[in-house]
């Protein structure tokens, strides 16, 4: 049971469920490891595994009195994520009463799988639109019959490289309504959006029959899951991109989107009134750059989070830690903003604004800079020169705290993985005399490196992380020894719709499970959705 006692305050279920009806804004956290929160979850909790609350708090929610409630399933991370979320100054921090199971039995509706919210909201604009698709068989005799079409991938680019639909190219779903007209401009081709599953594709398509291109457009039903449970081969290390930007097109898109940002409700601030929202204590403001990160690295304002607009309609949880925030949208376009925010309206965020210029406000350059809720630790340091010259020793342990994938695809010969909550757990780590701490970016290692104090050991970090290593052209090994991991291997879900060796039957039943959702959320009766139905 969790270590909840009487002196924590509890919020009912009840309770959460009037807020997000009412559009108060709160935060649900679930500080379970991403696999058993996908397992079960309320449709708006947001994942923050307690290991990770130091690193992720201060974007996903800025403002410290909002109201955040936490909870876990019986695991004792409650109590442990409520201690440390005031410890970094969060001053409205409940526990759920009962946990995950006290939701269930108050009637909550539980939902399975990551970025729900935007899935759900995906099949109810698909069951509302009827938004047109094609199946699979349909698009590989349409391709085979060398018909006039074009085939565009709105997944991010890394996941379309991996694998993809034979000839399509690369158009992540931001990006649609400001390429389309340039990639076909015969009002003939037919233009076909695919992504992994359903979500993707079907925003996508919708989004192009909303910006009003004459071509006929369709999703790929089912995206590359369908394509592969037909069959069909898949393509791998594509990378075609989409086409530049006429100046005709550009201004018939942004008009296009500034329709449709005015029909979902969109609203527009400049840099005096960004201020004003800035400077309202009682709102969490969440500003977001919707375009390509390689343009956010070569010049963005300051403050703003890099956010490509088709992932933040599809996780727009992985940004957004509190329901009903403000959600402050910029572009250099007139185009992307606009469109992502008429999504996000209709995802039920009330309070939706786009930035129409940068005159007067600050900007910098290069990649997002980590927000953290407090500065680093101050911790010994270890170069990645003295690490190497290190003798290897029984009683010295490489401790590394990068995610179950990352560590798959390359640590430091002999590190072990575990998670933090299990640093002062493990026997081994009890005893050892000089541990060495590394993450990617070595921030978690800083994080963590006090969690070590009370072992005897000596403890440093490595100086730059496994990245440093790397780049310093160090050897790694890949591959992950579950018997040699110090923490259950759970800290990830792993998706059915992404890489190459997923079973057919959990991509079916992933597809089967999406077609449901629609039911799920008129039981839930929290989601605020409303979808266009004349654009």
């Amino acid at each position: 049971m969790n270590s909840i006692t009487s002196l924590q305050p509890l919020t009912a279920s009840e309770d959460v469920r009037a807020k997000l009806k009412n559009g108060v804004e709160i935060a649900l956290l679930d500080v379970r490891e991403e696999d058993p929160f996908a397992s079960a979850h309320p449709l708006f909790a947001v994942n923050l595994p307690l290991g990770r609350i130091e690193e992720r708090i201060a974007a996903l929610v800025p403002r410290r009195d909002v109201p955040v409630v936490v909870y876990d399933n019986g695991e004792g991370r409650t109590a442990q994520a409520i201690r440390l979320l005031r410890t970094l100054g969060y001053t409205d921090v409940s526990a759920l009463a009962g946990g995950l199971e006290g939701w269930r039995r108050s009637g909550g509706e539980i939902f399975i799988d990551v970025n729900v919210p935007s899935k759900a909201f995906g099949e109810l604009v698909e069951h509302v639109r009827h938004t047109p698709s094609l199946p699979a068989r349909e698009l590989h005799d349409r391709i085979e019959r060398g018909d006039d079409l074009v085939i565009l991938d709105a997944r991010r680019f890394i996941e379309y490289n991996v694998m993809s639909i034979p000839g399509g190219r690369s158009v992540p779903g931001g990006e649609l309504a400001l390429r389309v007209r340039d990639i076909a401009p015969s009002p003939a081709t037919t233009v076909v959006v695919n992504c992994a599953g359903r979500t993707r594709s079907i925003i996508g398509t919708q989004s192009l029959i909303n910006a009003g291109i004459p071509n006929p457009v369709y999703a790929l039903r089912n995206g590359t899951i369908g394509w592969t449970l037909e069959g069909l081969s898949l393509e791998h290390g594509a990378d075609r991109k989409g086409a530049d930007i006429s100046a005709p097109n550009l201004e018939a898109a942004r008009s296009r989107a500034e329709h449709l940002a005015g029909k979902a409700g969109v609203r527009y601030v400049d840099a005096v009134t960004l201020g004003e929202l800035l400077s309202n204590p009682r709102r969490t403001v969440y500003r977001l750059d919707v375009r390509s990160p390689e343009e956010y690295a070569e010049g963005h304002l300051a403050g703003f989070r890099s956010a490509p607009g088709g992932q933040l309609v599809q996780a727009t949880d992985e940004w957004i830690g509190v329901r009903h925030g403000t959600v402050v949208l910029t572009d250099d376009d007139g185009v992307r903003a606009r469109m992502t925010a008429h999504w996000l309206r209709q995802l039920g965020w009330n309070e939706v604004y786009v930035l129409t210029s940068w005159s007067g406000l600050p900007t910098e350059t290069g990649q997002e800079a980590p927000q953290l809720a407090r500065p680093l630790p101050a911790v010994e340091i270890i170069s990645v020169e003295k690490l190497a010259a290190l003798t290897p020793d029984r009683q010295t342990l490489i401790l590394d705290l990068a995610s179950s994938p990352v560590f798959r695809k390359g640590h430091i010969v002999g590190a072990r993985f575990v998670i933090r909550p299990d640093l002062a757990s493990q026997p081994v780590i009890q005893t050892a005399k000089e541990i060495i701490l590394v993450s990617p970016d070595g921030i978690a290692a800083h994080l963590a490196a006090p969690d070590l104090a009370g072992t005897g050991a000596r403890v440093r970090v490595l100086k730059g992380g496994t990245d440093a290593w790397k780049a310093a052209g160090y050897p790694v090994e890949t591959g992950l020894d579950e018997a040699k991991a110090l923490s259950v291997l759970n800290d990830v879900y792993k998706r059915p719709y992404e890489g190459t060796d997923n079973a057919a039957e959990a991509m079916q039943a992933y597809l089967d499970w999406e077609f449901g959702l629609v039911a799920q959320l008129e039981k839930d009766g929290t989601h605020g959705f409303r979808v266009l139905e004349q654009v």
